[in-house]
């Protein structure tokens, strides 16, 4: 699998599981990411994003976006783009 660096973790909400990303590439709901640091090593698909408390389908370049993730990430971890080439 490929993977595209697309942003950094900025911070993490432990209590509500939120990670705020400053996205590089844009990034659209249903697409796989990978979140990657010195002890953070996760995969999940894009369920949902926000910018601004605010419900949006895709993100672009310079977005700082708010993402609920499944586990525990950290600031400063890589965020990758999964691409399936088969």
């Amino acid at each position: 699998m490929e993977k595209q660096l697309i942003g950094q973790v900025t911070h993490f909400f432990s209590k509500i599981s939120v990670a705020i990303i400053q996205l590089e590439e844009p990034l659209k709901a249903g697409e796989r990411i990978a979140v990657v640091g010195s002890t953070t090593d996760m995969e999940q698909t894009v369920k949902s994003l926000q910018v601004e408390h605010e419900n949006i389908e895709e993100a672009k370049a310079g977005d700082l976006v708010g993402l609920k993730v499944k586990d525990k990430v950290r600031e400063g971890d890589a965020v990758y783009k999964l691409f399936n080439n088969q």
